[in-house]
């Protein structure tokens, strides 16, 4: 296969595998999860149901306006590898911390570890994705 440098195939032209549907399915699970946790971790913190109630509502946003302008696939100023990969990085481990602070340590390992493994795991299954 010649691909754009003479004969050799880049990242960017490979084969998808079998699974690259599924792998992106996966990561938009994580993305969904993510704005789940933070609606769940604002709505845990020990103040006043207002402030609850925004808490809910503003930290999921924060995060869906970011991953927006810079992180979808379609955005108009999407960061470029591996700049996106630590920005995305970044995201899951302070939304993991801020679930850690609203009480719920298993939960923000454990959603710590599978977004890190997932993020990691489809730059190499599906690079460029």
């Amino acid at each position: 296969m010649s691909g754009r440098y003479g004969n050799r195939v880049t990242a960017d032209e490979r084969e998808p595998t079998a699974g690259h549907p599924a792998m992106l399915a996966f990561r938009f699970a994580i993305e969904l999860a993510t704005y789940a946790l933070l609606a769940w971790a604002g709505a845990s913190v020990h103040a006043g149901v207002a402030v609850r109630i925004v808490l809910a509502i503003v930290l999921p946003v924060i995060v869906i306006v970011i991953w927006f302008l810079f992180m979808a696939p379609r955005a108009r100023h999407r960061l470029r590898e591996p700049a996106r990969l630590v920005a995305e990085l970044a995201i899951f481990l302070a939304s993991a911390a801020v679930v850690a602070g609203s009480g719920h340590v298993l939960a923000a390992v454990t959603y710590a570890a599978v977004a890190v493994a997932g993020a990691g795991l489809s730059r190499w299954l599906i690079p460029g994705a």
